[in-house]
């Protein structure tokens, strides 16, 4: 049995020190999906870092500078090992998912791309796996080719999607769990089939909104590149990953020039580190690699499994709670309890703002407006929405108190009396 018991919840939280500070209210956050908040573990990692192992990774031959480098690659050892990449160079530090995703644009897209070469992605993609690849079609006159979800339970159609895949898909980009609707893909299922179909169809997962939650296998995905930001798992802000095959890493052009991923500079020319090196320009933001090993070392402790059966049981629990109130909400999350713990919601009769406003008034933190997902706003025929997502030091309880002052929204919008 996996499921955390209230008394572990109840431990948990207690490092979570937001909780602890008076503010107007005791907050209730429910914005995870937009950034976790951060145990006392993690930000006592990053005054450690800069209390006794401050210096330039690499640089220096000296104990603090031996110190700093040794918590950098240790971070890439201890997230190599954390997604089962087959190896620590296929790790690359950048600074939140989004770099990631434009390193392989710019590094692959511009570089690889010709024209009627296709890029598949899904309209649910944040806009960070959708713009960067409208500006790679656009440059290289490459064709972006969507696949939709049905509306009525935001699912990808695998015949749908099968028809969509064609020789010429050179890249196909998705996410492995929407920050709106909550769908998972089948995402291993997926590549497999692409992969049937050309071979040398550069794979790209997005994981920023899954892993925080799920265990990832890169090698059992078999994607090509898979990308995700700490500060949605619990680190602090300003680390990202981008994993990637050692052969294609090696293989792509730096994305960032200038100190330490350099091999030689001669005065008409210069040569470039292999991965992981070649991609990380300039000094490195080794504080937040060091508490990223904090926060995974935080989820090992407690169990990958523990965190996504509990938080499935909060959300299925909000979501039955949510869909009782039917009359005056629309909700656009998935049915399928295979989704993530994100709760995407409408009043009939309020804006998202007003409603978010509203549950602020009561310590009640929700996200409103277009989550970085407009395409698949307009496609739901929305142009925002309301978003409560779940984290596995929320409780039950609190999922009580959202529901409860929903109906504060009714009453104070006048809601079913106009």
């Amino acid at each position: 049995n996996w499921m955390l018991d209230k008394k572990q919840v109840e431990d948990i939280r207690k490092d979570f020190l937001y909780l602890d500070k008076e503010y107007k209210n005791p907050i209730v956050y429910l914005d995870n999906a937009a950034t976790s908040q951060k145990p006392i573990q993690v930000i006592d990692s990053v005054s450690e870092f800069y209390k006794y192992e401050n210096a330039n990774p690499h640089r220096g031959a000296h104990t603090l500078s031996v110190l700093s480098t040794d918590v950098y690659e240790s971070g890439r050892e201890k997230i190599a090992k954390f997604i089962n990449a087959a190896d620590s160079s296929e790790v690359v530090f950048t600074r939140n998912t989004t770099e990631s995703l434009n390193l392989l644009a710019y590094s692959y897209g511009y570089n690889n791309l010709k024209e009627d070469d296709e890029i598949v992605i899904s309209i649910m993609e944040h806009h960070s796996n959708l713009v960067t690849w409208q500006e790679v079609c656009k440059k290289t006159h490459a064709k972006l080719k969507y696949l939709y979800v049905d509306k009525e339970n935001m699912q990808l159609d695998f015949e749908e999607f099968k028809k969509t895949i064609t020789e010429k898909t050179k890249i196909f980009s998705i996410t492995q769990a929407s920050n709106v609707v909550g769908t998972m893909p089948e995402v291993e299922k997926m590549i497999k089939y692409v992969k049937s179909v050309n071979k040398d169809c550069i794979c790209i997962v997005d994981s920023a909104q899954y892993i925080p939650h799920n265990k990832v296998d890169v090698q059992k995905l078999g994607c090509d590149f898979l990308v995700f930001s700490g500060h949605k798992m619990l680190s602090i802000m300003g680390v990202g990953i981008l994993y990637g095959k050692k052969e294609l890493l090696n293989n792509l052009k730096p994305f960032l020039y200038g100190g330490d991923m350099i091999e030689y500079v001669f005065e008409d020319k210069s040569s470039y580190l292999d991965a992981p090196g070649r991609f990380e320009a300039g000094t490195q933001d080794v504080g937040a690699v060091k508490s990223l090993i904090a926060a995974i070392d935080y989820i090992e402790k407690i169990g990958i499994e523990n965190i996504r059966d509990y938080e499935k049981a909060l959300m299925d629990y909000a979501y039955d709670k949510i869909k009782q109130k039917s009359d005056i909400i629309d909700v656009y999350t998935t049915s399928d309890t295979h989704r993530s713990p994100v709760l995407d919601f409408n009043f009939k009769e309020a804006h998202p703002h007003d409603v978010a406003s509203i549950m602020d008034s009561y310590g009640i933190a929700i996200r409103s407006g277009h989550h970085c997902a407009q395409p698949l706003h307009r496609y739901l025929k929305t142009n925002f929405s309301c978003r409560a997502s779940f984290a596995f030091y929320n409780t039950f309880e609190e999922v009580d108190f959202f529901i409860e002052h929903l109906e504060d929204v009714r009453r104070l919008m006048r809601i079913g009396t106009r």
